[in-house]
């Protein structure tokens, strides 16, 4: 069993584990499926925007995907996630990628 397969199968038992559903994205992203990836961290900030780590990654697909206007959006939301958060280090990780997206 890849390690695809062994999340969907953890997935199937918690559907709604965030953890699980980021990792399973990120696996995606690995096999090139980024249309599946970015269709699951926009599943997941949608449900909890507060899920601060899936933000930079759905970003970076979509500017991956030539969607720059969109990618800015998602960097700019999490922005305002982490500072709400108070996480200091995604804020910075967020905010370089978008600066280097934008200037």
């Amino acid at each position: 069993m890849n390690r695809i397969e062994k999340i969907q199968e953890f997935l199937s038992q918690q559907p709604q584990d965030n953890f699980l559903r980021h990792a399973l994205a990120l696996e995606y992203i690995k096999i090139g499926e980024d249309q599946k990836a970015r269709d699951l961290f926009i599943e997941i900030l949608t449900l909890s925007p507060d899920y601060i780590g899936s933000y930079y990654h759905l970003a970076k697909i979509l500017e991956k995907l030539a969607m720059r206007q969109d990618a800015i959006d998602w960097y700019e939301k999490g922005m305002a996630a982490a500072k709400l958060a108070k996480d200091d280090h995604a804020y910075r990780e967020l905010q370089g990628a978008y600066e280097e997206l934008v200037y």
